[in-house]
């Protein structure tokens, strides 16, 4: 799941081990759970193994986020025969629905490189038909077999949306918009930064439960090819933990690495 195909097979299981030890594979409480795979990787021409199954995808970026939170970035997929490749096309294994925020890159997040991940960004992760089009169009077209919908604490948008809110203001422009997909998202229960960081919640799940809702995935979802999971960064320990979707299947056999 982590490494270069071109890279001995035997380092890459001593990167896995000490990557277990340092953290660098989430446990239940966060992305995914530390559990085998099998079978999950597929060959790519000039990009060694790619993960093929949403579990798969998924402990890829788990991975690639505990290398990001301990400091162990590896800024994979960035060679010059890696670029060269990626003129006649491109096969990312992931798509990341995250905010605008410069904090928040996918591709550092989860330390990926060139041709790895699909992302598409939008200021709170607000889904429009041009967002929607975009994910459909890396699912169907380019094969992603995951979809994170990715939000952020902290979260400027979400911000502003429950401020206007609360003072029945109209935000200027375009903003407006934003504010009003994230509104069903407010808990007026809550009060201050509480009812912000728990609107951030929310409106992920939103937004997941519109992307699961939407039959070009739903079908791919039922059929066992797609997973749609919703997902959280936290700024103050940059880890990225799961808040509501699939939890990936735990079969039994060796674990692969990318």
């Amino acid at each position: 799941m982590t490494g270069n195909a071109a890279r001995p097979v035997a380092l890459g299981r001593r990167r896995l081990v000490r990557a277990a030890l340092t953290g660098a594979v989430a446990v239940t409480a966060g992305l995914v759970s530390d559990s085998p795979t099998t079978s999950t990787f597929t060959h790519v021409d000039g990009k060694g193994l790619r993960p093929r199954t949403p579990e798969s995808a998924l402990r890829e970026l788990a991975a690639g986020n505990a290398r990001w939170r301990t400091f162990h970035e590896r800024h994979p997929d960035q060679t010059r025969a890696v670029r060269r490749t990626l003129v006649s096309g491109q096969h990312p294994f992931a798509g990341v629905l995250g905010c605008v925020d410069s904090r928040v890159p996918p591709e550092l997040v989860f330390d990926q490189g060139l041709g790895d991940l699909l992302t598409v960004r939008s200021a709170g992760s607000v889904l429009d038909e041009a967002v929607l089009a975009s994910i459909t169009y890396g699912v169907h077209e380019l094969g992603i077999p995951l979809v994170v919908v990715l939000g952020h604490q902290s979260c400027g948008a979400v911000s502003a949306a429950v401020k206007a809110a609360e003072g029945r203001m109209r935000l200027p422009g375009h903003m407006q918009y934003l504010a009003d997909q994230i509104h069903p998202a407010i808990d007026r229960t809550l009060h201050g930064a509480a009812r912000v960081d728990a609107a951030i919640t929310a409106n992920v799940r939103l937004v997941h439960s519109r992307l699961t809702g939407e039959p070009a995935l739903a079908e791919k979802v039922a059929a066992g090819e797609l997973a749609v999971v919703a997902a959280r960064y936290e700024l103050t320990s940059q880890r990225v933990h799961q808040i509501h979707g699939p939890q990936p299947a735990s079969p039994s056999g060796r674990r692969h690495t990318r």
